[in-house]
């Protein structure tokens, strides 16, 4: 806990510094963005450059501590095996999800092909980045930091919680004829917290904290973050591809399965999610006692 709470509060930290200094980047007239758009890349900003400095003063910043512990060539494998892992397991789903209604197609009428293409390419360098740096922090940083301390169990379970909440932590506008000055972008950095409390996301945020377990016991096993990113980038390919390939269809009959995160995640999602790691802890476990049993 103590460790989860250190993590927690370089992240405030790095979203307050972008509270303070949005609004002042917003007066210059360089970028033409929403503010709550700025507010959040100025954080994640913050975190990028930050991260370096703040792992070496946990004395994590080695290789081994952050999940990078293998030759580059075996490493980048792993991160595609795993990718297309993510993808099959994902457009199971997303499949389930179109054969029951709940999802439903939303083609454009020409241009398919090079639509498709468009949105595929920027869909995998997406989920690519994200899911390096979300590995990174939360199944290498986070996970290997608490697992030294306090062992499996609360590192399965602690980088799952952050990793889940940290989704609906996020800026949202602000009403309709509020500037965005000063006052306007505390009341922004307020509002961050609003959403944690929303009944609504619960079963988005359940799915994403077994997401964050399933990730977790990859990494317990594995050894290293490869598996976890490539799975990762797969996941978010596939969700964002099926966002611009079809839309939400809030009268289904299994309406309920999806969550309003991304209309993607939600009770489906985790019963998928917590049935698959439950399988790959068991498996993994046999198939780890073999091996010991066999040297």
């Amino acid at each position: 806990m103590r460790t989860t709470a250190v993590f927690f509060a370089y992240l405030f930290c790095c979203l307050l510094l972008a509270a303070a200094t949005a609004p002042a980047l917003m007066e210059t007239g360089l970028i033409d963005e929403p503010p709550r758009r700025v507010m959040g890349r100025l954080a994640q900003l913050y975190i990028l450059l930050g991260l370096w400095p703040f792992l070496k003063l946990l004395r994590l910043d080695s290789k081994a501590a952050l999940g990078f512990g293998l030759p580059r060539r075996r490493f980048l494998l792993d991160v595609a095996l795993g990718w297309v892992l993510g993808v099959a397991i994902l457009a199971a789903l997303v499949w389930a999800l179109l054969a029951l209604q709940v999802r439903v197609p939303d083609r454009p009428d020409d241009g398919l092909v090079w639509y498709v293409l468009e949105k595929a390419v920027a869909a995998l360098v997406g989920g690519l980045l994200i899911g390096l740096l979300e590995e990174l922090f939360f199944r290498g940083a986070l996970y290997g930091a608490i697992r030294r301390r306090s062992g499996i169990r609360a590192a399965v379970v602690w980088s799952a919680v952050l990793y889940a909440l940290l989704h609906f932590m996020k800026p949202h506008d602000l009403p309709a004829g509020v500037p965005f000055d000063w006052a306007g972008s505390w009341a922004m950095f307020a509002g961050v917290f609003t959403g944690l409390a929303d009944w609504r996301h619960l079963d988005s945020m359940l799915a994403l904290f077994l997401v964050g377990v399933f990730l977790a016991l990859v990494r317990e096993r594995s050894g290293h973050i490869a598996w976890g990113i490539g799975l990762h980038a797969g996941w978010v390919f596939v969700i964002q591809v099926s966002r611009r390939l079809s839309d939400g269809n809030e009268t289904a009959a299994f309406a309920y399965l999806t969550g309003d995160y991304d209309g993607v995640i939600g009770l489906l999602a985790a019963a998928w999610i917590g049935a698959l790691a439950l399988a790959y802890w068991g498996v993994s476990g046999l198939w780890q006692r073999k091996a010991v049993s066999l040297s």
